[in-house]
Formats: structure tokens, C-alpha cells, sequence
């Protein structure tokens, strides 16, 4: 059995547990390291997309404080048996941002490292979008934007009825939240009072020049979610907030991220939604990223 992003066999802490872990054992000191962390796992994202030549970089970038925090501190894993019934579920519905969890993936064991190093190629595992079939650890193939949450949703209802108790945390793109299929999702989660379901939202505002989206906040209450909002590149709000556990409704997280976060020339660039570096551009930007 597994907890909070190693491997060995340990009982699972109850999820009090996880949250006094949130709130008890994160100085100072570690949240520095936690970033630190980061920053070599986007140093890791764009040379995998250099090497390919393609890559949703400035998307993975939106989200890989996220899903660290959430694989480092939260989820009930274990990567050597990636099925394990008592693991919590996570599913990144904006597939296209693939290139933070492969990074996460790899950095938990789930598989070996030196697989990065494939991305792309005709024969690796790790394609342009998730393939549960392929990839360790990957909870649902996902890319078509709008799908993941309703899978989520089917998730979480399924736990339920087999009275598993374990979390279910969906990821969707603020671009997303066009789709009908989103709140349609959020409308079945709350008439069900799927407590377990945790859907965050990657509030980039990347979707601002085709459809702004107004008070998402708001909207989320509408449909009868528990919301809350915080800034989605500080690992301690993150953590605070996504370990606080579920209450009587299911969850809201809306992040305020940076798309592109932690590269001058990449953030809030539309330019740079689907490219790979030059050289001299990958030059400076792993100077950027120290």
C-alpha cells in the first residue's frame, strides 16, 4: 500500500492524516526544495519537447506545481502496482498538457526516467496525449477536451456505489469550460453528492481572446460545488487547500496560474501553445530556469 509519493509498503494514512501532514510538515525549507523540484521537472519537459520537437509546453508548465503537489504530498499511490484499488484517482482531462505528468510519472517510478527521453517517437509509450493503455500510473486516455470530468464523474460514482471511500481529483483546462460536457458533468456530480470529487481548474485565461469565461467562482456554486479559490504556483496554498478534504458536496479548486510559468518569453504567449525550442531559444531558457 502506498502514501504520498514513495514506494515502499505502508499503511495509508486516513485522510485526517493527510491533511495534519499538509499542515504540520511543510516549513520553509521544504517548500523551497518543493520548488526546486519544479523547476528541474520543467527543465526535464522542455528538453523532452526539444528532442521531439513538439509539446504543449507552456500547458505543462500551467499545471506542474499542481500536479506535484498533489503526487508529492495527497494522492494515495502505489507505482509499482499502479491498480491498486485503495489509490486515489487523478485524471488531467487537458491531455494536451501531458508533458507535466509524464515528468511527475517518471520522478514517482512509475516508470524509468529514460523514458522522457522517448517522447514523441514512434514507438514510445508517451504520445502527444495520455493513453491509459500504455503508461503506468495514466487513469484515462484523455485530449478531447471536455471528456475527462464526465469520466471523473463516472469515477466517483462508481467508488460510491462500491463504498470505496478514496478521492477522485479531475484537472480540466479553463479553455474546457466552454464545453457543454463540463457542466453537465458538474450538474450529474452535485445531484449525486459525489464528495470524493475534487475538480481543479487551470485558470490561465488562455481562453480569454475566444470566450471570456466571467466568475467562475460563481459558477461553480451555481451547479453546487464547494469552491475555492488560490494562486496555483504556490505549493503551501495548493497543498492547504486540496488536502482540506471533502466535505457534504463535491469540490471546486479554481488555480490562478501562468501559462507558460517560469520562462519570460513563453508566458501568456499564445505563440508558444504548441512549439519546441530553437537552440538558442532552449539555451536561454534553461539559463532561465536555475
Amino acid at each position: 500500500m502506498q502514501s504520498r509519493g514513495s514506494c515502499p509498503a505502508a499503511q495509508a494514512p486516513t485522510l485526517k492524516g493527510a491533511a495534519a501532514f499538509v499542515e504540520d510538515n511543510h516549513d520553509g525549507s521544504t517548500e523551497c526544495a518543493s520548488t526546486a523540484v519544479v523547476t528541474q521537472l520543467k527543465r526535464d519537459i522542455l528538453l523532452c519537447a526539444y528532442r521531439a520537437k513538439e509539446g504543449h509546453i507552456a500547458s505543462a508548465f500551467s499545471i506542474i506545481d499542481i500536479l506535484w503537489v498533489l503526487y508529492d504530498r495527497l494522492l494515495q499511490y502505489d507505482c509499482r502496482n499502479p491498480k491498486w484499488e485503495g489509490r486515489d484517482r487523478f485524471i488531467l482531462s487537458k491531455g494536451h498538457g501531458c508533458l507535466a505528468l509524464y515528468a511527475v510519472l517518471a520522478k514517482k517510478d512509475f516508470f524509468a526516467s529514460e523514458v522522457l527521453d522517448t517522447f514523441g517517437l514512434f514507438d514510445s509509450p508517451l504520445g502527444g496525449h495520455p493513453d491509459r493503455n500504455k503508461i503506468p500510473g495514466v487513469e484515462a486516455s484523455t485530449g478531447s477536451l471536455g471528456h475527462g470530468l464526465p469520466m471523473a464523474v463516472g469515477v466517483a460514482l462508481a467508488l460510491k456505489i462500491k463504498q470505496n471511500d478514496r478521492l477522485v481529483y479531475c484537472l480540466i483546462g479553463d479553455g474546457e469550460c466552454n464545453e457543454g460536457s463540463i457542466w453537465e458533468s458538474c450538474l450529474l456530480a452535485s445531484h449525486h453528492r459525489l464528495r470524493s470529487l475534487c475538480c481543479i481548474v487551470d485558470f490561465n485565461h488562455s481562453t480569454d481572446r475566444s470566450l471570456e469565461l466571467g466568475d467562475l467562482e460563481a459558477k461553480f456554486h451555481s451547479m453546487g460545488f464547494e469552491v475555492s479559490v488560490v494562486d496555483g504556483h504556490d505549493h503551501k496554498a495548493l497543498a492547504r487547500s486540496l488536502g482540506s478534504g471533502p466535505g457534504l458536496k463535491p469540490r471546486a479548486l479554481i488555480a490562478s496560474t501562468v501559462k507558460g510559468k517560469g520562462c519570460s518569453e513563453m508566458e501568456n504567449n499564445p505563440a508558444w501553445h504548441h512549439r519546441s525550442p530553437s537552440d538558442d531559444e532552449l539555451e536561454n531558457m534553461l539559463r532561465e530556469l536555475r
